[in-house]
């Protein structure tokens, strides 16, 4: 059997890479190598119990740092691991550090690499995350894509099309395997909810690293609240300027922790609308029929706006946008088949196992 090491590193690798592992199970043998990039158990080792992830066969525990310093214990470690393991194929995930320095050492030792969710582009060189996904691209063998527009930048940037593999969106084939288990009556008895609700997450750098920027998002977020009560999971980054901000003042803000997986879906299912700056959250949220407005001036993932329910909105354009958003028909949840982006139909981790197999096959 081909030896597949799979790198996974934080929150949003972890229900794209269960469906794979699932996929390949006894097809090839497989390691499992979490990075450690996310260390909370609340970010981490809760995605491991609750998605049928197998145990990490290795957890290198590289922890927060700088993107230099993270990136550097990354590959300080994986150059390690796969000179010891000598992997077929190293398959990487997303657009996190880990997943830069995993290409990057894999490509240095002339070991394969396949990129899941390959092609996205926000064309923000601002986005740390945005540089991660051009780089490892251009080192990936296999670019494995979740849309349409992801093979058109691709091909625009060169890549041969015997390179790239359209396969849907793995993340997708988790949501729709575990959509029973989004209990939306549970996460209202849980977070006191007698009425409708709006959920937020916030965490990229642009939103809550500039002091006047987290100024003028928790004056919006309070002002959503005066129109309904509004969930917030806080993410361990940017928590600290948001609380001093006073994001908490408000009567209608709810501030928790951030939330299992199966918890976090079944509170977003429920929302009235979803407020977010995340990639992930605009895919779940289209595929849950729930509209999302989308707190940047652009996206990496414009197939949730062409085929799904998101918006983008600049800070000044919430408070309108959720209005009308408020003002419509709620939308059918989850969203037929036929409205969502194609092949995003939970099939996509056995479509990426037979594309890698064949190409291993082919070498």
């Amino acid at each position: 059997m081909s030896r597949i090491v799979h790198i996974t590193g934080a929150r949003p690798n972890f229900p794209k890479a269960a469906p794979v592992l699932a996929a390949l199970h006894g097809r090839a043998e497989q390691v499992l190598v979490h990075t450690g990039q996310h260390y909370d158990d609340r970010l981490s080792r809760v995605f491991f119990d609750e998605l049928d992830l197998p145990e990490p066969d290795l957890n290198l525990g590289v922890g927060s740092g700088s993107h230099a310093e993270q990136t550097a214990a990354v590959m300080i470690g994986l150059e390690k691991v796969f000179t010891e393991r000598r992997p077929d194929l190293v398959v990487v995930y997303g657009d996190i550090n880990s997943t830069l320095a995993a290409a990057l050492v894999a490509a240095k030792l002339l070991i394969p690499v396949a990129h899941v969710e390959a092609g996205l582009r926000s064309f923000d060189l601002s986005m740390p995350e945005e540089v991660n996904r051009r780089v490892t691209d251009q080192l990936s063998d296999l670019l494995l894509v979740t849309s349409a527009d992801a093979v058109g930048h691709l091909a625009r940037e060169g890549v041969p099309a015997d390179r790239i593999h359209f396969v849907g969106n793995p993340m997708i084939d988790t949501l729709l395997k575990h959509l029973d288990r989004f209990d939306e009556e549970a996460a209202r008895s849980t977070h006191g909810l007698e009425s409708d609700y709006l959920v937020a997450t916030l965490h990229r750098p642009a939103n809550v690293d500039d002091p006047a920027a987290v100024q003028q998002l928790v004056a919006t977020l309070h002002k959503a609240a005066e129109r309904m009560p509004i969930v917030i999971p806080l993410h361990p980054r940017g928590r600290a300027g948001l609380e001093k901000a006073g994001l908490h003042a408000s009567s209608g803000v709810k501030l928790v922790d951030p939330l299992p997986y199966t918890a976090f879906l079944g509170l977003v299912r429920g929302a009235a609308a979803v407020l977010t700056d995340s990639g992930g959250v605009q895919e779940e949220a289209s595929v849950l029929g729930v509209p999302c407005l989308t707190m940047r001036p652009n996206t990496e993932r414009p197939v949730t706006i062409t085929h799904g329910t998101n918006r983008l909105v600049g800070l000044d354009g919430v408070l309108p946008a959720l209005d009308e958003v408020l003002a419509a028909s709620r939308p059918e949840r989850p969203a037929p088949l036929h409205q969502r982006p194609p092949l995003w139909d939970g099939a996509a981790g056995p479509r990426i196992a037979d594309v890698v197999l064949n190409w291993l096959a082919a070498r």
